[in-house]
């Protein structure tokens, strides 16, 4: 069983930056996919960024797309830098692997065959 635990939320103005950061532990299969979801008050969670651990290809949603960016390490930790932030990026951020691909469905990002959520981290970008 995998364990994530995200680490790197606040609170920051309009045009600011943050980092966030999940470390993974307890594997028990393969990780082939390393990815960020969101989930902003009274809205469904959606993907923002995700990256295949083999090769490093990333994939991003189209409302992120220029501003964030992911990275990850050895499959163990994977990173969101988070820059030129709007109020509409107040959400709580989720980390979450896969032993599948990083693919996209419809403009937001998914794992497929999806083990492990993070606790998620709160974001609030004030204007």
């Amino acid at each position: 069983q995998v364990q994530l635990a995200e680490s790197g939320g606040g609170s920051v103005q309009a045009g600011g930056s943050l980092k966030l950061s999940c470390s993974a532990s307890g594997y028990g299969y393969e990780i082939n996919c390393m990815g960020w979801f969101r989930q902003a008050p009274g809205k469904e969670r959606v993907g923002v960024a995700a990256i295949a651990t083999a090769d490093g290809s990333t994939v991003y949603a189209d409302s992120v797309k220029g501003r964030f960016t992911v990275s990850q390490d050895n499959a163990k930790n994977t990173y969101l830098q988070l820059n030129r932030l709007k109020p509409e990026d107040t959400a709580t951020y989720y980390c979450a692997v896969g032993s599948g691909r990083c693919t996209m469905v419809g403009d937001t990002v998914w794992i497929n065959a999806l083990h492990a959520w993070g606790q998620g981290t709160l974001v609030t970008v004030s204007s």
